[in-house]
């Protein structure tokens, strides 16, 4: 491969064009450290919760344009190893560094990524009717995890330990080599409808419900899964990656047909759901409830499969750069010197990221609320949390026009983390800018960069401030 899915997925980000959790892209959500399950309102429900937007106090009318965020994290790189990877791709690995690598890459959580942009949302509140809301994003998510053979293969090549004591003729079985060892990575467009409304109402008690759709354009995915259960190895990348497939091109099973148009030109779609419930108990707490990303994608531009049951012997002498993506799927992807021996395929259908999302929260007075959060994978696909995810986030308004956020969140593959986020409010128009984790920008250790921010949030028609 010429060019491979990462580094196309980077150049795009830093671009401005392109996670596995929505809230990234909401500035307010990550300064309480990705806590927002009671939180959400106006157009922020979509991917959380619809229901919500039942609510009396949401926006009468609420529009954003262009919120950003992304956040890199490693449970075992050191925080300058990271900021190469991010500032210095293009120096070169000496030998010593590519040994500190294969060791420091042999951990479940070697490597998180996640980017997501809110092109545009909007939402709308109908009295006696509830609230529907609007919006695009598109969402990118990375994650590695690698046993002691996968990580040397990768930054050794032909010169791993795993490979000194065999002749070449010999075989070596994936699943006894490489588990437990996973490299995905994905990248979806969306377009998100939802509407929620009020089912009952009574003086101490309000519950809401509601139900999301949205259309999911795959850009690109890499799914490699090997373990004691199973083993799965695929690939579909957008022709805007510039791909050299080579031999593949004249092969009838190699699927070019199915690519669509417009700028991000499609190798997959699919349909998603979300449903939710949410309450209001007396004055002053609020509970959440929701499935998020219910349905399936089917890849079939581009696609390559491989089911081998035995690796091959790579030639190569591993990874040479901190750009260590554009190498690395010349060895397990699509390459000429690939572990595995990957052939075209007609279609593939994957089960979408799906997430159990809950909360309570209490709004203690005018100027501070308090929410508790879990959201949990319910399956473990390219684009979903590595982990459970658990949160404690607080809002609290230090002046009419500012709120600082914060509060401590732990799990989804980035460990503890110390949100700090700070937002300007006024009856229409908000701005602000926030961190998933202030220590991680600065700590030697289980490194977290990570940043959020949005400039274009109006509201009219809110309760009073």
């Amino acid at each position: 491969m010429k060019k491979i899915f990462l580094s196309g997925l980077l150049t795009l980000a830093s671009a401005g064009s392109i996670l596995a959790q929505n809230e990234l892209s909401n500035f307010t959500a990550t300064g309480r450290g990705g806590v927002i399950n009671t939180f959400a309102s106006d157009y922020q429900v979509l991917g959380i919760n619809p229901a919500n937007l039942g609510r009396a106090n949401n926006a009468t009318f609420a529009f954003s344009i262009g919120e950003f965020g992304a956040g890199v994290s490693s449970q075992s790189l050191t925080h300058e190893q990271l900021n190469k990877f991010i500032y210095h791709p293009s120096e070169k690995l000496d030998s010593l560094q590519k040994r500190e690598f294969a060791a420091a890459f042999n951990n479940e959580d070697a490597f998180n990524l996640n980017v997501d942009i809110a092109t545009f949302s909007a939402s709308a509140r109908i009295p006696k009717i509830g609230g529907i809301a609007i919006g695009h994003r598109i969402r990118t998510s990375a994650h590695m995890g690698l046993n002691q053979n996968a990580a040397e293969i990768l930054f050794l090549g032909k010169d791993a330990p795993v490979f000194q004591n065999i002749a070449d003729e010999d075989s070596l079985s994936i699943r006894e080599t490489l588990a437990d060892s996973e490299i995905k990575m994905q990248i979806l467009s969306e377009w998100n409808v939802a509407y929620g409304t009020r089912l009952v109402d009574l003086p101490g008690f309000k519950l809401h419900a509601g139900a999301g759709y949205k259309y999911i354009q795959g850009v690109g995915v890499v799914e490699i899964v090997v373990n004691s259960d199973e083993i799965t190895a695929y690939s579909a990348l957008s022709p805007i990656f510039n791909v050299d497939y080579g031999a593949f091109l004249n092969n009838p099973r190699f699927n070019t047909t199915d690519i669509g148009g417009g700028v991000f030109k499609p190798v997959g779609k699919g349909h998603g759901f979300d449903v939710g419930l949410s309450a209001e108990i007396g004055e002053t707490v609020l509970a959440s409830v929701a499935v998020t990303d219910i349905g399936n994608i089917k890849w079939k531009g581009n696609l390559l499969t491989a089911n081998d049951e035995y690796i091959q012997k790579v030639t190569s002498q591993g990874i040479n750069s901190f750009n260590f993506f554009e190498e690395i799927l010349e060895i397990t992807g699509t390459g000429t010197d690939s572990l595995f021996r990957f052939v075209p395929d007609s279609e593939m259908q994957r089960n979408l990221p799906t997430k159990l999302r809950t909360g309570v929260g209490f709004k203690f007075t005018e100027k501070l609320e308090a929410g508790l959060d879990a959201t949990i994978p319910l399956n473990n696909v390219a684009g979903n949390l590595a982990d459970p995810f658990v949160g404690l986030g607080v809002d609290f308004k230090a002046l009419p026009f500012l709120k600082l956020s914060s509060g401590f969140s732990a799990g989804a593959g980035y460990g503890a983390s110390i949100p700090l986020g700070f937002t300007v409010v006024t009856p229409v128009y908000e701005f602000g800018v926030a961190t998933r984790d202030i220590s991680g920008l600065f700590s030697n250790d289980n490194p977290y960069l990570s940043v959020a921010f949005g400039f274009l949030r109006f509201k009219f028609g809110t309760p009073a401030l």
